[in-house]
């Protein structure tokens, strides 16, 4: 999937376009529905299949103190667009400039760059521009003259409610990772790059991969049955969420530290995908380092276990 910094047909070769625009984060069945409608349209339109979206979250600009922790890095919410089929994305730096244009205008710069639009593709509730002067409406006033269509998608409902980025990371939050993955077509998880550690974990005889957590939504701190994703390759494994109180020198912050089972390699610098599969107890305090050692041996045994069971088993 090609990266766009400005609106413009992907490939360089002039053909019609179809775009599919929203923050995506988490990239849901409500997203999800929105983006393969634009995909189909493509396939009818014999278009190129370009979605819209934003880095960073726009609350991150508009409303610090508010914004929502990502439900993915940008890096994963690109490669869930690509799986569905999508031909490019324009990513479009959301800072206090952009935060200014009127709907009115990034219409215009869309129609504008991508030439030959022939349709437009939302969430029935999704706005934007400044002072949310964009919406439904005022696509379909702007594609009347432009001569695109405007396919306003109606939400997605699922256990009882529509689904959400909000509705999403709450159920992150709460620990309901199994309806998460459900409502996210796959299973919940975080990735980022390998970073240096203390390399406690290797003193221990377990060498972890420390992934950075920050700004993102999390579940309860824990120990977790999960699977480490590198290089396309899944390994089973088990990872602490937490701040490590038997042995914390001080660092302050969540860390996610995942033990591969079936692998001793060093990873700093790779990135590795976390996908959470259970939670297998709450982190705790150990009087000892040796007790924490026999417990991390029964925290092996327990995610093997859990890992091996039958789905919903």
């Amino acid at each position: 999937m090609e990266i766009l910094s400005e609106p413009r047909v992907p490939g360089g070769v002039p053909a019609p376009v179809s775009v599919a625009i929203g923050v995506f984060d988490g990239v849901h069945l409500g997203h999800q529905a929105v983006v393969r409608r634009m995909v189909e349209a493509a396939g009818r339109h014999g278009a190129r299949a370009v979605a819209v979206t934003f880095d960073p979250h726009p609350a991150a600009v508009l409303a610090h103190q508010h914004a929502p922790p990502a439900i993915q890095r940008i890096a994963q919410r690109l490669r869930s667009l690509a799986a569905l089929g999508v031909d490019a994305t324009w990513l479009i730096r959301f800072d206090e400039s952009f935060s200014r244009q009127s709907g009115e205008t990034f219409v215009n710069r869309l129609a504008g760059g991508f030439g030959a639009l022939r349709s437009v593709h939302i969430g029935r509730g999704f706005t934007f521009g400044h002072r949310r002067s964009g919406n439904v409406a005022l696509l379909q006033q702007l594609g009347a003259a432009g001569g695109f269509t405007v396919d306003p998608v109606e939400p997605v409902r699922a256990h009882g409610g529509v689904v959400s980025s909000t509705r999403v990371r709450e159920l992150i939050r709460r620990g309901e990772l199994q309806t998460v993955a459900e409502l996210l077509g796959r299973p919940y998880s975080v990735a980022g790059a390998v970073e240096a550690g203390e390399r406690l974990g290797r003193r221990l005889g377990t060498p972890t991969a420390n992934v950075n957590v920050d700004g993102l939504a999390l579940p309860p701190l824990g120990v977790y049955a999960v699977q480490a994703i590198i290089e396309g390759t899944a390994w089973p494994a088990v990872a602490n969420l937490g701040v490590r109180p038997t042995v914390s020198t001080g660092v302050a912050g969540v860390r996610l530290e995942a033990h591969l089972l079936d692998a001793d390699e060093d990873l700093y610098g790779k990135e590795v995908e976390v996908r959470f599969h259970c939670r297998l107890r709450a982190e705790q305090r150990f009087d000892s380092v040796e007790a924490l050692q026999a417990q991390i041996q029964a925290d092996i045994r327990a995610a093997r276990a859990a890992l091996a069971a039958p789905a919903g088993g």
